[in-house]
């Protein structure tokens, strides 16, 4: 089984996937947040540091690229290559305000003629580069029934591999997935398909491919494998619960990385309460506990709740 980790801006740069391959391992591809290309710099230099291979030793990464025009995609891919890489994504799935409006992410979506002029220009590129590039995208901007004149555009391109995450941009992550055009696209996509969305357990992943009458593989697991980043060894059969050494392993390398590069106290625990966001679900009836830790502006209130507390070994 082959599983994907989706990206998560602000979480998944190349510290967290570090520290996630040598901890935990068992991911067949990373891919890294969006690098959005402009007219004057295809590749801003925190998004080189963060995708550099340098910094990305024994992980199979794919960089992302969210813009909607060909001109700026292609030469963020010309730097990308140049790098070594021979695979991008391309977002098509972001539900962000501010990046929808500028006619990027799911905002691409229904603008079909000039997605496919777009789609025309990146793709006649990575033909004569031998670059692969995959999609992932939502059902649609307005209506999810914008979805089946997008497998239609899709299917005219040799697309690596069509990540579909089945709600439209207003849903964001909120509510069930639209598990009937996922079925749409396993009977008339040409594209290889690779299913995201609202796996958070092995039960999740073996209900969803009951309902589509096939196993989920590839899968992409993104919110799922940051609320129990044991979730991958669970679903590859090296696990049956949540292995706490790993856990804390993972945590305190976390902690003490962004330590090294971030200043105050305060800046360190944002960082690590955007994670305790999802991480909290691990922990049942402890809820005081994690509203304290949420409330730390100092790192001896923090590592009190956490190592005389939560992480108590």
């Amino acid at each position: 089984m082959k599983i994907y980790f989706a990206p998560l801006e602000g979480i998944t740069n190349h510290l967290f996937r570090n520290a996630y391959n040598e901890i935990y391992g068992h991911i067949d591809k990373y891919f890294a947040p969006f690098i959005s290309p402009s007219e004057k710099c295809p590749i801003t230099p925190r998004e080189r540091k963060d995708v550099t291979p340098e910094n990305n030793k024994g992980i199979n990464l794919v960089p992302q690229l969210l813009t909607c025009r060909s001109d700026h995609f292609i030469e963020g891919a010309k730097e990308l290559q140049a790098m070594g890489y021979n695979e991008i994504n391309l977002n098509l799935g972001c539900p962000s305000g501010t990046v929808c409006a500028k006619g990027k992410g799911a905002g691409f979506l229904p603008e079909t003629l000039a997605l496919q002029k777009f789609l025309d220009d990146i793709y006649s590129y990575a033909e004569s580069d031998s670059m692969k590039i995959s999609i992932k995208t939502r059902l649609g901007y307005f209506n999810p029934d914008e979805f089946y004149d997008l497998v239609d555009i899709f299917n005219a391109f040799p697309i690596s591999e069509l990540i579909v995450h089945p709600r439209i941009k207003s849903d964001f992550y909120k509510g069930e997935p639209r598990k009937e055009y996922y079925a749409y696209a396993l009977e008339h996509s040409k594209c290889p398909l690779v299913y995201n969305g609202n796996i958070f357990s092995v039960k999740d992943h073996d209900g969803f491919s009951s309902t589509f009458g096939v196993s989920l593989d590839p899968v992409m697991l993104g919110r799922g494998l940051i609320s129990d980043p044991s979730l991958a060894d669970k679903l590859k059969g090296f696990a049956t619960e949540t292995d706490f050494a790993k856990f804390r392993r993972l945590h305190d390398t976390l902690y003490h990385e962004y330590q090294k590069i971030m200043s105050p106290d305060i800046n360190v625990l944002y960082k690590m309460r955007e994670l305790w966001g999802y991480w909290q679900t691990l922990f049942d009836g402890k809820d005081r506990d994690i509203k304290r830790l949420l409330k730390a502006k100092k790192y001896a209130e923090y590592e009190d709740v956490v190592y005389r507390g939560l992480l108590e070994e």
